[in-house]
This record gives C-alpha cells, structure tokens and sequence, in this order.
C-alpha cells in the first residue's frame, strides 16, 4: 500500500433480487418454464459497497428500506459485510425489489422495481457526507432520484472527494455535474445512450467514451463484458482485457469491478493495477450465482488472481 487507506461512500440502492434461472429467456408474450428461483441481497449501490468492503475497503453506506422483512435482511448483510450503515434510514414505501431471469450462458434481465430507493434525498446525501470521515471515494449510480446525486456531487467535490458515477440505468447527465465527476463508470449501452452514438466495438467504445470527455467528464471507463474494459482520460487510453472465465450469472459484474476498482483506488495502488485487480474481481463473480452472493472476500480474490493471474492493461494508440 502506498500510502493511507481513503474512506469509501457509497449513496445509493438496496434491492431483494428474486431470480429465476431457465434454458433461455422468453421472447415477447412467451411462458417458459424455470429450472430453479432464488432470492439474493443486489441494488447497485449495495452491491458496491459489499464488493469494496469484502476486499478490504473502509466502507460505509446511506440508502433508504422500507419496514419488511427484505430490509432486515439486506442490513443484516451490509453489517456482515463490516459496511457502516448508520445512514441507511426507513421509508414509509417497500424496500427495493429486482425481478431476474438468467440463462444457461449467464446472460439476464432485470426489472427493476424501486420502492424505497426513491425516497433518498439531499438531506440524506448531507448527513451522509458530513459522518462520511472524508475526503475519500464516493461511489453513485442512476438507482435514486437525481436531485440526490446532483446534491452529493456537489458537497463531495467542494470537500475534495474522488466522485465516480455508475450511469445505470442510463439518463442524461446535466453538463454542470457531468463536469464535477471525477470519473464515469458506464457499460456499453449506457455509454452509448450518453455520447449519443453507437457502440458496438472496442474502437466505438473508445469513441464513445471521448464523446464524454467532450461533453465535461474528467475520466470515462467502459466496461464492456467479455472484452474487458476501457479507460480514457485526457492525457490516455487504456484497455485491460477481461478475466478468462465461464460465466454463469452475469448479474453484479459491473457492480463487482466498480466495487473492485474503488478498493484497489483506496489504497492508491497505481491505475494499471486498479484496472487489473477489478477486472479479476469481476471475472470472479461471473463464475457464481447472484448479486452480493457472487461479490469475492479477498482472500478469494487473492486465491484466484494467483490460479488465473491477473489482466494487465495495455495503452491504446488511434
């Protein structure tokens, strides 16, 4: 470690992931029949935090659950995990449920239904913050209303937080705030939704991932699944390949290479190795079923890199 470990925030959702898994997922109108249903802890932003906190991170959490029983379980899991949740605070709606159909190749759907999450809110964003013992890492995503986010972008960049953005699901970014970020963390289709052009390639992916560049951001990264991850920022490009695997659950991939990668950020271990270490986090987690139930300790991690080794990054010319 080269230097004091930083704090990690995450703001934002929990979720009660009901997942069925079948041969393949139903077209438009279709019934099929299921193999096996499974409930797991998910919603971005816990999923985040688990992944950081199970790899060492110094993580606290604020969200909002409803007064049911998914709610315990979802606190009884982040407090397992050693996350702070001080800040995660009861709403009068349900907690956050996900719907999941996976195939045999690991591929998914989700529907999201957001209950509770959508009842954090600035001032929740405020207290948070302000306990948070900062500047550290501050980790958002697209699963609480905006004005949340806006909100803590704008009190975590005048505290001199590193603010990373995971744009799902996908929506515009106001200039301003785009601005504020210190990196945006977007898959292929969010990244594609964002620059407001395909992506369908690596080279589209380092594209899009400069159209946002244009438009205000610091640094972009792009996951983008079995062919790795991009990273680009004003002064370079880098593309770090993924893990060698057999997916079975995609499901909290990106969630456990953004967790992963704030980690390895925390520690301020050196970009290439951040970008490595994340990219076994997530190929870790393709391997097992569910969300939070996928997400590696790190010894896990740790036992794996050392049987698989380690994608290295690579600059990009063009």
């Amino acid at each position: 470690m080269s230097g004091e470990t930083r704090p990690i925030l995450v703001i934002g959702s929990l979720n009660m992931d009901l997942v069925a898994r079948c041969e393949r997922l139903p077209e438009r109108g279709q019934t099929i029949m299921g193999s096996d249903f499974f409930t797991a802890a998910g919603g971005k932003g816990a999923n985040q935090a688990v992944a950081a906190a199970r790899l060492g991170g110094r993580v606290s959490m604020a969200g909002r659950v409803g007064r049911d029983a998914f709610a315990a379980t979802l606190l009884a899991g982040l407090r397992d995990a050693g996350i702070d949740a001080r800040h995660i605070e009861r709403a009068d709606s349900p907690t956050g449920t996900a719907l999941i159909t996976i195939d045999v190749t690991g591929a998914n759907t989700i529907v999201v239904i957001s209950g509770a999450n959508m009842a954090v809110d600035a001032a929740l964003a405020d207290r948070a913050l302000a306990g948070a013992g900062g500047p550290g890492i501050l980790l958002l995503q697209h699963e609480i209303p905006p004005a949340a986010n806006a909100r803590a972008v704008q009190l975590a960049r005048a505290a001199d937080w590193f603010v990373t953005l995971n744009p799902a699901p996908a929506r515009a970014i106001p200039p301003d705030l785009l601005a504020a970020i210190d990196l945006v963390t977007p898959n292929e289709t969010e990244a594609a939704a964002i620059a407001g052009r395909p992506v369908a390639s690596r080279a589209d992916a380092l594209a899009a991932a400069r159209a946002v560049l244009d438009l205000g951001a610091r640094a972009v990264l792009v996951t983008l699944g079995a062919d790795g991850a991009i990273w680009c920022d004003r002064a370079r490009a880098l593309h770090c390949p993924a893990a060698a695997v057999a997916a079975v659950d995609t499901t909290a991939a990106g969630d456990a290479y953004i967790g992963a990668l704030a980690a390895s950020l925390a520690e301020q271990k050196p970009l290439e190795v951040c970008l490595g270490f994340a990219a076994a986090a997530a190929g870790l987690a393709v391997t097992r079923l569910g969300a939070q139930p996928s997400l590696a300790t790190r010894a896990e991690l740790e036992a794996f890199i050392a049987s698989h080794g380690m994608p290295i990054a690579q600059t990009l010319t063009g």
